[in-house]
Order: C-alpha cells, then sequence, then structure tokens
C-alpha cells in the first residue's frame, strides 16, 4: 500500500522526540502517511538505539519496534549552524513533536510562541519517566495481589497511553486546522493521560471517598471476571451480564447456582463474592483448561486462556489482520515488526519502511528538503553539525 492513498499522505512532521511516547505517537502517525523527519544526534541518536540486548546486527530490537516508516537526520540542535538545516524544513512542516523538559526547545528557538498557554501545573517541570508516572498516577497502587506489593505493568503503558493521547491530539488539531487555517499548541502530560486510564476506579473513589486498592485479576463491580486455574493453566472468564452467568453455570456443571439468591444477580455476586469464589475455582481446577474455554466460547461466554508472548505472536489470528510485517532494514536484514492496528478500509495505513539506521537519510534531505549543497554539507559534517 502506497502512501499516497493513506489519510496523512503530505503531512510533514519534524520528530525531536527520544524513547518511547514521542517516538511510538510520531510512527503511529506515519504508518498513516505522514512523512516524519526524526531528528537524531551525530554519533548516538536515540537514547533506545543503545537500549539492549537484544540487538541485530547492532540494532536494538527496542529502538527497531516503534521507529518504522521514518527518516533519520542527524543534528546537533545546540551548534551555531543548526539553523541552516532547521529553518526550511520548519517553513515545511505541518507538525513539531517534542517531549524535552519544558523551556528545552524555547532555549534552541523552536519553542511554540504562546508557551504559557500549555505545559501548565505546580509540576510542568518535572521529566515524565515511565515507571515513575506508573507509581504517581496510581496504576501501581490497583495492580497486583491483594495481599502483596504494587506492580508496574508488563509494558510501559504510561509512555504508549501518552503517545496515543497526542497522536489523537495532533489528528484532531491537523481536523481543526483545515476548518479553521489556524495551527495550534497541542500539550500531553503523562500524568494527566496515565490518571485518564483510572476511570471506573477514580469514579469509584468520587462515588464513595474510598481508596480502590489492589485485588489480584479480580474486578471491583464485575463477578466472575478474573483468571482461574485449570488442571493445566490459567485462563480468564469474563462474564459480563446475568445471562452469561447462567450459560457458565450450565457449562461448567454448576447450574443450581445460576439462580441461588446469593449469585443470581451481579449485584449479589460482587456481595458475596467470598463464598462464590472457592466453588468456582474448585470446579474450574477439575477441567482442562482448553476444555473450558472451548465450551464457554462455544455458549457465548467471554474467556481465555492466559498466554505468553510467543503464543500470542504465532497466533493466526494476528497474521490474517497483517499484525506481523516483515521489512528489510538497511543493516539488520528482514526483521519482523508489529502491523498498524487500526484498520481504515478506503484509506487505510501501512508498515511501508523499516526504522532507519542512524542518519540514513541525512544527506538527501539536506539536498532535497533544506536546499543545501554538496559543499555545504561536507562543511556541516566537518564542523561536526551533522
Amino acid at each position: 500500500m502506497s502512501a499516497d492513498t493513506a489519510p496523512l499522505d503530505g503531512v510533514l512532521i519534524l520528530d525531536f522526540t527520544r524513547v518511547l511516547s514521542g517516538p511510538y505517537c510520531t510512527m503511529l502517525l506515519a504508518d498513516m502517511g505522514a512523512r516524519v523527519i526524526k531528528i537524531e544526534q551525530p554519533g548516538r541518536g536515540d537514547d533506545t538505539r543503545g537500549w539492549g540486548p537484544p540487538f541485530l546486527n547492532g540494532e536494538s530490537a527496542y529502538f527497531l519496534s516503534i521507529n518504522r516508516n521514518k527518516e533519520s537526520l542527524t543534528l546537533d540542535l545546540k551548534h551555531a549552524d543548526a539553523g541552516r538545516v532547521l529553518d526550511p524544513l520548519v517553513r515545511q512542516a505541518d507538525v513539531l513533536v517534542e517531549n524535552f523538559r519544558p523551556g528545552t526547545l524555547e532555549r534552541l528557538g523552536l519553542g511554540y510562541e504562546p508557551v504559557a498557554r500549555g505545559q501548565t501545573g505546580p509540576r510542568a517541570a518535572e521529566p515524565g519517566y515511565d515507571a515513575v508516572i506508573q507509581a504517581e498516577a496510581g496504576l501501581m497502587s490497583i495492580t497486583g495481589a491483594a495481599d502483596g506489593p504494587p506492580f508496574r505493568l508488563g509494558v510501559a503503558i504510561a509512555d504508549i497511553v501518552s503517545g496515543m493521547y497526542a497522536t489523537q491530539g495532533i489528528a484532531m488539531a491537523l481536523l481543526a486546522r483545515v476548518r479553521t487555517g489556524r495551527g495550534q499548541r497541542v500539550d500531553v502530560g503523562m500524568l494527566d493521560a496515565t490518571a485518564a486510564l483510572l476511570t471506573y476506579q477514580a469514579g469509584i473513589y468520587f462515588a464513595t471517598g474510598v481508596t480502590p486498592g489492589r485485588m489480584g485479576n479480580r474486578h471491583p463491580t464485575i463477578v466472575p471476571y478474573e483468571t482461574f486455574q485449570g488442571s493445566d493453566g490459567e485462563f480468564v472468564v469474563a462474564v459480563g451480564n446475568d445471562e452469561q452467568w447462567r450459560r457458565f453455570c450450565r457449562i461448567i456443571g454448576l447450574a443450581p447456582l445460576a439462580d441461588d439468591e446469593r449469585f443470581a444477580t451481579n449485584r449479589a455476586r460482587v456481595s458475596h463474592y467470598d463464598e462464590l469464589r472457592p466453588l468456582l475455582a474448585e470446579r474450574l481446577r477439575s477441567r482442562r483448561r482448553d476444555e473450558s474455554v472451548r465450551d464457554l466460547k462455544a455458549a457465548g461466554v467471554p474467556c481465555g486462556s492466559v498466554r505468553d508472548v510467543a503464543e500470542v505472536l504465532e497466533d493466526p489470528q494476528l497474521d490474517a489482520r497483517r499484525m506481523i510485517e516483515t521489512v528489510d532494514h538497511v543493516s539488520a536484514g528482514a526483521i519482523r515488526v508489529l502491523g498498524v492496528p487500526v484498520k481504515l478500509s478506503d484509506t487505510p495505513g501501512a508498515v511501508r519502511t523499516a526504522p532507519p539506521a542512524l542518519g540514513q537519510h541525512t544527506d538527501r534531505i539536506l539536498k532535497e528538503d533544506a536546499g543545501l549543497t554538496e559543499s555545504e554539507i561536507e562543511t556541516l559534517r566537518s564542523s561536526k553539525a551533522i
């Protein structure tokens, strides 16, 4: 699929971001056809280029996972001649994305003019790191066993959701520009983005004044909606309504529980959880996991096996949905990357190119976009500006 059919075809994005939240945002935009020029420090590049192992022929698997469909331009932003490169690029760009500490881009002369309208609050100057934000946004306090310590999620969810919100904000700002003719600042704080995930947990606190705690894999307001142990492995049951509850009881051979007044409604099941859980656990432990999952799915009861990463990535469903793609990297060779999760019927995005090697597109961008000559480029290179 060529980018000329994608929704963001013709949009030029200057990407000053590094690590995860920003690169994830710009990757999502690039997937939808935007041209993303990733600006990196000469000789070093994005911090994640050094994160590992594993490495593939010297290329970090971490970096490769979040930088497809981009071009790499090396440039020392503090160099006296950086403006010779940036000025023409900024004039052409539709979007500039950065995740520096507040004020950094302003000191480089690239800040958005009405900066006072963004990056506000008493903690605005603090850097954002995923593990810290997961802790301070309350996620860790509700993750883990009730009698155990708090846990961080197995992926950098604070970084990823911040990148997703930034993508949404940029898309909305571009849409607004079509209508108004004006650009605007998109300001996404990691604490804001992660706190927004609290949803019903925040609702519980607002309604009761009681701080939600850790509950393991169970749900605070739906029962049964958690992990159970089969004779050969764990699986999740997600009974979302009372009709599913009746089917669930019939399939697992506990039909009398369906009409037991202690368990007949979800409200009752939540109230009598401590009585219900052992009954279900004992019964399900006597059945093979695959048997329970097969029979429950056939009856329309939501459930699924607890799978490891390898099992997920080898699932034929992902292959059928083009969620695993192979691209050729200039030094790592053929690599597999995740596909585009948003499927548009008429203007789809696509994985078009492999993540770039450091500075892979520098000379071409300087010639074709910045309008520099070979001699000017060599002068910048000899002065270590690029």
